[in-house]
């Protein structure tokens, strides 16, 4: 035989609500997890942007040496990357030109900034501006060169 008493207070109601003691402790570890995950997610969104943008750039260094393959000569500076997406009008005129392009479209940065190319004597500099969309700059802002090596990889 059990004693009701003994039942009654180790029982709980079932539509009783959570204490304030719970709430507390729910909340305290709460903001011991946030207090150690959010400084190191902050940073991460720049940092992938970083890394989008030096990834798309070695995607429009592949395609322009195949157009350099393709052609003798990389697009001026003048034709820019839209010479990887549209054929171009203005000389010096490809020799060949695959149907549908090198590219797609004509790539801008993942801050939306269009890609600073350059080319002269058999070379070309590829650039991003960074989040500030200006030369030079630091942290965030600073500017995304492709690396010179890769660039001048097939010259």
């Amino acid at each position: 035989m059990s004693d009701t008493r003994t039942d009654y207070r180790t029982r709980r109601d079932p539509e009783a609500g959570v204490t304030l003691i719970e709430m507390m402790v729910v909340l305290v570890m709460i903001a011991v997890v946030a207090a150690l995950i959010v400084p190191n997610v902050i940073g991460r969104p720049d940092e992938a942007r970083v890394a989008v943008a030096e990834t798309d750039m070695r995607t429009v260094a592949g395609a322009l040496q195949l157009y350099r393959l393709d052609n003798g000569r990389y697009p001026s500076t003048a034709q820019g990357l839209a010479a990887l997406a549209e054929r171009p009008i203005s000389p010096p005129m490809p020799r060949t030109w695959p149907e549908g392009g090198y590219l797609t479209e004509v790539p801008v940065d993942p801050w939306g900034t269009p890609y600073v190319y350059r080319s002269e004597a058999g070379t070309f500099d590829l650039v991003s501006l960074g989040a500030d969309a200006a030369p030079g700059g630091e942290g965030v802002a600073a500017d995304i060169p492709l690396r010179n090596r890769e660039a001048r990889a097939g010259s």
